[in-house]
């Protein structure tokens, strides 16, 4: 999860003791806990097609920025898409081994499939064993070629997985300039999920919330740039919390996490609590 002020800023220095979390209302101890301080998990999931062939690798030269942005501890690996996932590179805080899977890309040409829901769906099913702190950063042209039984799959899965996803579009450079007047937001709201990444209509985020699924719609070199500044910022600033589930009944249970330190500010300021960006549920394991 992310916390953030009443003026957008990054909380740090949290402590356990400083959360507070729920199931389904009931509040549960805190078993585990992992500050902002300990190391990010980043998969980039690489579309590799025909389209993303046509930029000749220069949104994996943005992706530098990224790269350069994580601290020296974080994980990256590398995976590409097509018809399905391939792993190019497991989890390694050797970035130069990260900038070396990119290398090893090959785009399929010609009119094939390309799966983004039932790739991002199987990427998940990968990370679901991982513990930590984890984040897909997806690269993508919103093309999909996926049967269409995939989106509800993916949908309940990123509701329940602790995975933060994180799209940026490959479109931009593939559409024609736009007019400054037209020109759209390189950000676009939570509701596009990769089961429904469209890159020609971004929903405008507007209440500033830092989302646990979020698309960007970069234009031009220097928004990607910018784009991958932010989220090397974003998944360097998560806590991560745990709890053991209070029932085994296989169902669906909401989660609400609070930030006692937010009320004390509250208590001693004139500023808002701060804002706390978390999963919302999660799947209690099955009876026995």
């Amino acid at each position: 999860m992310i916390v953030t002020d009443s003026s957008g800023r990054f909380v740090e220095g949290l402590r356990r003791q400083d959360f507070r979390i729920f199931d389904n209302d009931i509040e549960q101890p805190i078993t585990g806990f992992t500050a902002v301080e300990e190391p990010a998990q980043v998969l980039l999931l690489i579309e590799a097609g025909p389209a993303v062939y046509l930029l000749e690798g220069g949104h994996l030269q943005a992706a530098v920025a990224m790269l350069n942005g994580l601290s020296k501890d974080d994980q990256v690996a590398v995976v590409k898409y097509a018809d399905s996932p391939t792993a190019l590179l497991d989890f390694t805080p050797d970035k130069q081994a990260a900038l070396a899977a990119f290398g090893q890309l090959r785009f399929n040409l010609g009119f094939g499939s390309l799966n983004l829901t039932s790739s991002v769906s199987k990427v998940l099913e990968w990370l679901a064993s991982v513990q930590g702190k984890k984040t897909i950063v997806l690269l993508t042209t919103g093309v999909d070629t996926s049967p269409s039984s995939e989106s509800a799959r993916a949908m309940q899965q990123l509701k329940v997985s602790d995975v933060r996803l994180l799209a940026v579009s490959l479109a931009g450079d593939l559409q024609s300039p736009e007019s400054p007047s037209k020109k759209k937001s390189p950000v676009a709201n939570s509701s596009k999920t990769a089961a429904q990444f469209e890159p020609s209509q971004p929903t405008l985020n507007t209440d500033g919330r830092i989302d646990r699924r979020r698309a960007y719609f970069p234009a031009n070199g220097k928004e990607f740039n910018s784009v991958y500044a932010e989220i090397a910022q974003l998944v360097r600033h998560e806590y991560s919390l745990a709890f053991a589930p209070p029932v085994r009944d296989g169902l669906v249970h909401a989660i609400e996490v609070r930030v006692e330190a937010a009320q004390k500010q509250a208590a001693n300021a004139s500023s808002s609590p701060y804002r706390v960006d978390h999963r919302q549920a999660y799947l209690a394991p099955p009876p026995r």
